[in-house]
């Protein structure tokens, strides 16, 4: 026998809530908020109109022990109840109307024997999958990131990667299709397809395929019907059909002194802390089951506080770089845009694409030209050149314009279009002209012509 010492990086719960509460809109952060503080008695809502009351000490003791024994005793069967009486009381669980990828992945782990560490860390990765149900961020990332062994990481996906739908995990489509295969058991030739000669396939080169593989192009075509059977996106069944709302800006562009700034509006989201009431209950009770109690709730409080303001922190960096990259739009209008990827910005900040992709979703900006989501300011380059080139937003725009100016009787064609934006500083190509007017709805020049 022998004594060794090892240092291990155990995920902490802040790293979790920082993950999951970063994707969240402002609509979707005040309803957690609301919803957590309905559970959790030490997260404070703050009522503008009137203070929080505050409980006679026995009454919240015999309150409390109550809350434990229905915990521990009493859940599984009242959620029985619940569901046959009402069911409504499924909203969110697996009959749900609002069943979401996280919650169906979550609920699959309590039936797995995991270790606690294990567990968390395959929690951490579901919570880094994108709405389709794919990994992009590399598990280097994620394990420069959370300070991870990476080895850990890599089992914690293995284990992932086994629960439904078939598919999830994957960092990319092959990977996608391969693991549905293999849950099926196939082993013929459209697994050897999916996993080096999709390319070929997706353009049918059946006769070069069956050649590589040495089979004969029927069986190319059986192993394609194979294929098209799976599902490209498994965590498409779980995407919501987007609902009609009113976005509320989560950060505003303002000039001061001729200056540019952004600032986050806080007040959009219902202000929470935690209670200090029962801060001083924990200092002051000699009840070791009420002091378990609320320390449980107390570090589950301040780690999703802390999570709230790293989600705005990172919000706010990102968007400080936006209005740095362009300012021109904000002083100038759309047509000044100019192209940005979230790789650019994800370098300015030293984070992964996939956080700045996470941090942006579903957010909102106002400023002088109107309300804008803030994924509108990533665009690529219209045309092929270097430098300061338009986006092909701006490019549209300009387009646009130089169509509602022409002469409706002499209307201008798609190679006059392209030199009169070329003119314009946007040099784009009469293929690309063409296509951004296919996408815009407008018919070509004949289409155009007055009568």
């Amino acid at each position: 026998m022998e004594l060794q010492q090892t240092q291990t990086q155990k995920l902490s719960q802040r790293q979790l809530y920082s993950v999951e509460l970063l994707r969240l809109s402002t609509l979707e952060l005040e309803t957690y908020v609301r919803d957590l503080a309905q559970e959790n008695p030490v997260i404070e809502v703050e009522d503008p109109v009137s203070a929080p009351r505050v409980p006679e000490q026995e009454e919240f003791l015999s309150r409390l022990r109550w809350l434990e024994d229905n915990d521990s005793q009493n859940w599984f069967y009242q959620r029985i109840n619940d569901e046959e009486l009402d069911p409504l009381a499924r909203v969110g669980t697996g009959g749900g109307l609002e069943e979401t990828l996280v919650s169906f992945l979550s609920r699959q782990l309590d039936r797995l024997r995991l270790a606690d560490e294990d567990r968390r860390l395959v929690e951490y990765l579901i919570r880094c999958l994108e709405d389709d149900g794919y990994l992009r961020t590399p598990l280097k990332e994620l394990s420069r990131q959370g300070e991870i062994p990476l080895p850990s990481l890599e089992r914690a996906l293995a284990l992932l990667q086994t629960l439904e739908p078939a598919g999830v995990g994957a960092a990319d489509l092959s990977q996608c299709l391969e693991l549905q295969l293999e849950r099926i058991g196939e082993t013929g030739p459209a697994l050897a397809i999916v996993r080096d000669h999709l390319d070929l396939l997706a353009r049918r080169h059946f006769r070069a395929l069956a050649s590589r593989l040495g089979i004969t192009v029927e069986q190319v075509e059986e192993a394609q019907r194979v294929i098209r059977e799976l599902e490209p996106r498994p965590g498409a069944v779980f995407q919501r059909v987007e609902q009609v709302h009113y976005p509320q800006p989560d950060l505003v562009v303002e000039e001061r002194e001729g200056r540019l700034t952004v600032r986050a509006l806080r007040g959009e989201r219902p202000p929470f802390r935690v209670s200090l009431y029962y801060r001083n209950l924990l200092a002051q009770t000699e009840d070791r089951e009420v002091r378990e109690y609320l320390t449980e709730k107390l570090r589950q409080a301040e780690n999703v506080l802390w999570a709230a303001g790293q989600r705005d922190s990172t919000l706010l960096r990102c968007a400080q770089v936006v209005l740095q990259r362009q300012s021109r739009f904000f002083r100038e209008g759309p047509e000044a845009l100019l192209p940005l990827r979230m790789a650019e910005v994800a370098q300015a900040l030293e984070l992964h694409e996939s956080t700045v992709s996470r941090a942006v979703r579903e957010k909102y900006i106002q400023c002088p030209q109107g309300l804008f989501p803030l994924s509108y300011f990533f665009s690529r380059a219209a045309g092929t050149g270097e430098g300061a080139s338009p986006s092909g937003t701006a490019a549209r725009k300009l387009l646009l314009r130089l169509i509602d100016i022409e002469d409706k009787k002499k209307p201008l064609s798609d190679q006059q279009l392209c030199q009169h934006m070329a003119r314009e500083g946007c040099p784009v190509s009469r293929r690309t002209v063409a296509k951004y007017r296919e996408e815009l709805g407008v018919p070509a020049a004949a289409g155009r012509r007055a009568k």
